[in-house]
C-alpha cells in the first residue's frame, strides 16, 4: 500500500510540535476554460512575473513572462471544498469566545476543526495554527503572451439587444484580460507532519476541487492531477525551479497549447532527479501513486465520507480548547465544557 510506505514521514497522530517530516505534492494545474488570475478588481492585468526562461544554456539567459497562480489562488478554493463537507457532516464547531459558527475571513475561528488543524487560523484575539500545507506560486510553462487573450464585455437588455426600450445604447462595455483553455501551471506542494487521515483530506480537496480564480460561477474551470509524490527530512526544489527545468527538458520550439502527454513525460524526467535530492527518503512509484489516488477518492466516496470524516475530526479531540464555564468567576480556571458541535 502506497500509505504504508509513506510511513516514515506520517504521523501517526497530530501533534503539536514539528518533527521534521515532509511530503511533497508534484501538481499539474491546467485550465479547462477560460481563467482569471489577478490581484485587484475588473479590467487589471493577469498576475504574473518576469523570470529566467529556464535553468540550462541559452534559457539561463532568457528573461521571460509566467502567469502566476499565486498561493491563495490555490489554497482557498480546495479548503472551501473540505470545509463544504465539513459543514455536511456537522463537523465545524462554534467559535470558543462568541459562540459564532466556524467561517473564513471573519476573525471567528472555531480553532477545533480539521480546516483549523490543517490550514491554520489567526483569532484576533491572540490564538493562531500555523498552517501545516505549504504552497507557493505556480508559474505557467509557457510565456504570458503567448497564453493571455482578451475578450470585451458587454451587458445585452432583456430584449436581447445593446439597446434598451427608449433606444439608448448600453454603456457596459469593458476589455478584459483572461487565460485561454489548455494553459498548464507547474506547482510544488509540502506537507508538514501530516498523518494519513490528514494526507487523504489534502490530496482530495486537490483532486476534487474544480473551480479557481475570479467569476468562477462562469469560469475557472481546472483540473488538477498528481504527478509524483516524495517524503523527506526537508522541502524539494520550488515551483518555479520545476518549470524551468520542464521547460528545458522540453525544448524549443514551444506552442500553445502544449502537448499534455508531452508535457507530463518531461515533468516526471525532472523529478525523477530529485529521489537523490535534500533528504528524499521515499518517492512513490507510478503504481504506488496511482493506488494512493485510489485509496483518497475510496475515502472520499458517498460510502465512507462519513465514517472518513469524523475519524479525521475524531483524532484533534484532545488537542481542542475548552470553552469557559461561565458560570465560574474570573481567575478561577476554564470549566470542563465539551465542544458543542453545530448543525449547519
Amino acid at each position: 500500500m502506497s500509505i504504508s510506505k509513506l510511513s516514515p514521514v506520517l504521523a501517526t497522530s497530530y501533534e503539536n510540535f514539528p518533527k521534521g517530516r515532509f511530503i511533497t505534492l508534484v501538481v499539474l494545474r491546467t485550465t479547462h476554460s477560460e481563467t482569471i488570475f489577478r490581484t485587484e478588481g475588473s479590467g487589471e492585468p493577469m498576475c504574473s512575473e518576469f523570470v529566467q526562461a529556464g535553468l540550462e544554456g541559452e534559457n539561463q539567459k532568457t528573461i521571460i513572462q509566467r502567469l502566476v497562480m499565486t498561493k491563495r489562488k490555490q489554497v482557498a478554493p480546495e479548503r472551501r471544498y473540505g470545509r463544504e463537507h465539513l459543514r455536511a457532516h456537522e463537523l465545524l464547531y462554534t467559535n470558543p469566545k462568541d459562540g459564532s459558527l466556524c467561517s473564513l475571513n471573519t476573525n471567528a475561528p472555531c480553532e477545533m476543526c480539521a480546516d483549523c488543524f490543517l490550514y491554520g487560523f489567526a483569532a484576533g484575539g491572540g490564538g493562531a495554527q500555523k498552517s501545516r500545507i505549504w504552497t507557493e506560486d505556480a508559474f505557467s510553462i509557457l510565456p504570458a503572451s503567448d497564453v493571455v487573450g482578451d475578450r470585451t464585455i458587454n451587458a445585452i437588455y432583456e430584449n436581447g439587444t445593446m439597446r434598451d426600450e427608449k433606444g439608448n445604447p448600453s454603456t457596459a462595455l469593458n476589455t478584459s484580460e483572461y487565460i485561454k483553455p489548455g494553459v498548464h501551471f507547474l506547482d510544488v506542494v509540502t506537507l508538514k507532519d501530516v498523518t494519513a487521515d490528514e494526507l487523504r483530506y489534502i490530496v482530495g480537496n486537490i483532486l476534487f476541487t474544480s473551480r479557481y480564480g475570479a467569476v468562477s460561477s462562469r469560469v475557472g474551470r481546472m483540473e488538477n492531477e498528481i504527478l509524483g509524490v516524495f517524503g523527506s527530512i526537508t522541502e524539494l526544489p520550488s515551483s518555479l525551479e520545476l518549470v524551468q527545468a520542464t521547460y528545458d527538458v522540453l525544448g524549443k520550439p514551444l506552442e500553445h497549447p502544449l502537448n499534455i502527454n508531452q508535457l507530463i513525460t518531461a515533468s516526471k524526467q525532472v523529478i525523477a532527479n530529485w529521489k537523490n535530492k535534500r533528504g528524499v527518503s521515499v518517492q512513490l512509484s507510478e503504481e504506488e501513486l496511482a493506488s494512493l489516488v485510489t485509496d483518497v477518492e475510496t475515502n472520499w466516496s458517498e460510502a465512507e465520507r462519513d465514517n472518513f470524516l469524523k475519524r479525521l475530526s475524531q483524532s484533534y479531540e484532545s488537542f481542542r480548547q475548552v470553552a469557559p464555564d461561565k458560570n465560574k468567576g474570573k481567575g478561577k480556571g476554564k470549566g470542563k465544557n465539551t465542544p458543542v458541535e453545530v448543525e449547519s
